[in-house]
């Protein structure tokens, strides 16, 4: 396949970042790449512009790593509580899935962090004090405790052993000698 070389002047997720120099197959350039603004052509040229763009992608890595820390820094100051609806027995209904923790942080801190970034194995069920990862950038993670209520206190089994409660009747059979009576 015929292969041409293309500067990037953004990041392409699964090809590379801003600055480098990638081959890719003819199509893709001509159609996607070139179009859209996103590459351009290497040519003597261009070459000499390739400083210019390195030191801009130096200047935007720079400000994401601080902007990270800065909101890792909050991430870790905060103190989020979220209620679970539960039944008598303290069996949640619910769960706090990574959405939920999202549209929580939005609101409190008002940052905008993708779902996918929170590293959540499984939906939280049970309460108490849980400790989540979320994975800010690839330097930077930070560390969010937060504490799930029930909506209701579980509530507590009978300890005198003289109170009992009187067996239920099946439907049926009491349906059963309904029936018997009237024959």
């Amino acid at each position: 396949m015929p292969l041409t070389e293309l500067i990037l002047t953004e990041n392409v997720p699964g090809l590379g970042a801003e600055a480098d120099v990638v081959k890719v197959r003819r199509g893709y350039a001509r159609n996607y790449l070139l179009p859209r603004g996103k590459a351009f052509e290497v040519t003597p040229g261009a070459l000499r512009q390739l400083d210019a763009l390195k030191q801009k992608r130096a200047e935007r890595e720079a400000r994401e790593l601080n902007d990270a820390e800065e909101l890792a820094r909050r991430i870790g100051k905060a103190r989020l509580v979220f209620t679970l609806e539960t039944g008598e027995t303290g069996k949640a209904f619910g769960s706090v899935t990574a959405q939920d923790i999202v549209s929580r942080l939005k609101n409190e801190l008002g940052a905008e962090i993708d779902r996918h970034k929170i590293v959540l194995e499984r939906p939280i069920k049970d309460t108490g004090d849980h400790e989540i990862t979320i994975r800010l950038h690839h330097d930077v993670t930070a560390q969010l405790i937060f504490q799930v209520k029930s909506t209701e206190e579980p509530k507590p089994e009978p300890t005198t052993g003289a109170e009992e409660e009187p067996k239920k009747q099946r439907f049926f059979r009491r349906r059963r000698e309904e029936k018997k009576e009237t024959k």
